[in-house]
């Protein structure tokens, strides 16, 4: 098939590894978590390692070095298994993996132990972000899984991660990277606070309901702004300017009045046009070739956007993970499987 020849490129040039100590964390700790998430058993991942063109391993120089590539994913429970991939996916594409930064944003407690365990070398912070710091706010939405409070983090990294860490780059959990996870971080941005590959041709008027059309308090948002349809999945984000403008309460401003007004249906996304849409640093398509999760059709698969692939982004009601499992994989499902840390799923 076509998609298989496109990809075969993708796992010909695997980096070397070398299998280092076994973790220090206890038996004891990682079983009492694995008792009370039977589904978190996963493998110790392979420890790579900086190639000698890299400036600086990061070695004890804590989360401020400025050689740092930092990328911020959530972890939680019903979703950890992607998180993992997309991280294991990252470390075997990055020519400096020792010198990616992750930080991992949680509501549950317990998960820091699993994931050292999973990854016993990774330089990496767990932030615990509280529901209720977001939960007032949040609307009823088209998939449960986009109300739960954990989707919305995105809106807080300014105020999770430190001062020092200035630029970040955000990645949903279904999701895999397939190349350098250097060159998204090295997109320029400009005078915008984030980049994201944009699609102009999607219709952004479908994403708000009728209440926000014909409201003129509302309608009148997107004028005179060259507004275009952005995942926000994929993000880069300048943290400096986030925080300097203050984008995380106009977030919550927009979340205020869809409480009261129901101007959208989704979760976390439409705030975001709302805010950024027409005020985006445009980022190659290759660094999201989202939906690939399809509809809410059971057994829909999706096909790859046309042009390089740089991640490949499971967006949509369907997870590589459940599909393998359940034994009816979209063709481009085995593409994500090279990457499962998981013990039982294969």
């Amino acid at each position: 098939m076509l998609w298989i020849t496109r990809f075969s490129g993708f796992f010909s040039a695997a980096l070397a590894v070398l299998l280092l100590s076994p973790s220090p964390l206890s038996f004891s700790t990682v079983s009492a978590i694995r008792s009370s998430y039977p589904d978190a058993d996963f493998r110790e991942s392979p420890t790579f390692r900086n190639s000698d063109e890299c400036r600086y391993s990061g070695e004890d120089s804590g989360v401020c070095s400025p050689y740092y590539v930092h990328v911020a994913i959530t972890l939680d429970i019903d979703y950890l298994r992607g998180s993992i991939a997309a991280v294991n996916s990252i470390l075997q594409h990055s020519i400096c993996p020792e010198n990616v930064f992750f930080h991992f944003i949680v509501s549950e407690i317990n998960l820091e132990s699993l994931i050292r365990s999973t990854f016993p070398k990774l330089n990496l912070k767990i932030y615990y972000f509280a529901p209720e710091t977001v939960q007032p706010l949040i609307s009823s939405s088209v998939r449960q899984a986009l109300e739960q409070p954990l989707n919305y983090a995105r809106n807080y990294l300014a105020d999770l991660l430190e001062p020092c860490v200035k630029r970040v780059i955000y990645l949903d959990s279904d999701l895999i990277v397939v190349d350098d996870i250097l060159k998204l971080w090295k997109t320029g941005l400009g005078p915008r606070t984030i980049g994201a590959p944009e699609y102009c041709h999607a219709n952004i008027t479908k994403y708000f309901t009728g209440a926000f059309w014909s409201d003129k308090r509302f309608n009148g948002t997107f004028k005179g702004r060259n507004s275009c349809y952005f995942n926000t999945g994929v993000m880069v984000i300048d943290l400096k300017k986030w925080r300097r403008f203050g984008f995380t309460k106009r977030i919550e401003k927009w979340m205020e009045i869809q409480k009261i007004e129901r101007i959208y249906e989704l979760g976390s996304l439409p705030p975001f046009l709302l805010v950024f849409a027409g005020h985006v640093a445009p980022i190659s398509h290759r660094w999201n070739q989202h939906g690939l999760g399809g509809d809410n059709v059971r057994g829909s698969c999706r096909d790859l956007h046309a042009g390089p692939v740089s991640l490949l982004h499971w967006s949509g009601s369907g997870k590589p993970w459940l599909r393998l499992d359940s034994k009816l994989p979209c063709p481009l499902d085995t593409l994500w499987a090279p990457y499962d840390l998981y013990k039982h799923s294969h």
